[in-house]
């Protein structure tokens, strides 16, 4: 990347970046569906408290956003047992390729697990299951994708690999 190298960021950490957060999800996600803009806003501004969950990450190489993700509690209304989710994963179209999507992804798994989670879900296309299995910090987390009705769903969960 040409202004400086990629870095995640924490949302509150970089509030800079909520207006290209908020318009690449609402744009991918919700505004097909109808939603305004002021839906996805007003989600994303929970994201800014001290002690916020969920939790939203930026990618950035200095000041240009590059992709993001968050944590919430339910990205799946079929399975509310299921928490914490890995949710609104999206890089912009240069960056792809390149695993900025997969570092988040891990990023945000890491910090769904920090608070004590022992599984983490990502709903995905089945075409995004590029996950399978890393090592972080000494332990393993498993992420294993599973092809089912609407949700390709990966899940992370603590574990031996």
């Amino acid at each position: 990347m040409s202004d400086s190298t990629m870095v995640v960021s924490d949302l509150r950490d970089a509030p800079h970046f909520f207006d290209a957060v908020a318009d690449r999800v609402w744009r991918a996600w919700w505004e097909p569906h109808g939603f305004p803009l002021e839906h996805i806003t007003g989600l994303l501004q929970a994201s800014l408290a001290d002690d916020a969950e969920p939790l939203c990450l930026v990618a950035h190489a200095g000041d240009r956003f590059v992709g993001t993700a968050s944590v919430i509690a339910s990205d799946l209304e079929e399975r509310p047992d299921l928490t914490p989710w890995v949710a609104a994963v999206w890089v912009d179209p240069p960056f792809r390729g390149a695993g900025i999507g997969g570092d988040i992804v891990l990023k945000a798994a890491q910090a769904a697990f920090d608070t004590g989670a022992e599984a983490v879900h990502l709903c995905a296309l089945s075409g995004k299951r590029a996950f399978t299995s890393v090592s972080a910090g000494g332990s393993t987390r498993r992420m294993s994708a599973k092809t089912a009705w609407m949700s390709s769903a990966c899940a992370v969960s603590k574990g031996k690999g």
